[in-house]
């Protein structure tokens, strides 16, 4: 998967939003309900580098490979960044994503969560 292909890719989730933070930040990050579900970093010497939030046990096998890290900062929430997105395999990077959102999207209320599964249908 492209780098491209994984911008649209999370774009397209239902309810997801984009945003763009200059300096010091320097991120474009992915939202569902205000919830960030995955980021890229925007400046050097980490640019696209990108980052998702993984279930426990995925993170411990995910750190292991190479090219994938504990995010900074945000490792100890089981976050992990994956240094060269074509590196992974496409259906794998986007099984992680849908992970990611699912469970951003889990932390909403109920009812926000029935307002974005509507957008769906």
């Amino acid at each position: 998967m492209t780098l491209q292909q994984l911008k649209k890719f999370c774009a397209a989730l239902p309810g997801a939003t984009e945003k763009t933070s200059g300096a010091p930040n320097n991120v474009l990050v992915y939202y569902v309900g205000g919830k960030c579900f995955a980021y890229f970093k925007t400046s050097e010497p980490e640019k696209w580098r990108f980052s998702i939030r993984v279930a426990t046990d995925r993170f411990v096998e995910l750190t292991g490979m190479p090219g994938i890290k504990p995010a900074r900062y945000m490792g100890r929430y089981h976050w992990v960044t994956v240094v060269k997105v074509d590196s992974v395999p496409s259906d794998y990077l986007t099984e992680l994503v849908e992970w990611s959102y699912r469970k951003a999207l889990s932390s909403l209320p109920r009812k926000k969560q029935n307002e974005i599964a509507s957008m769906q249908k």
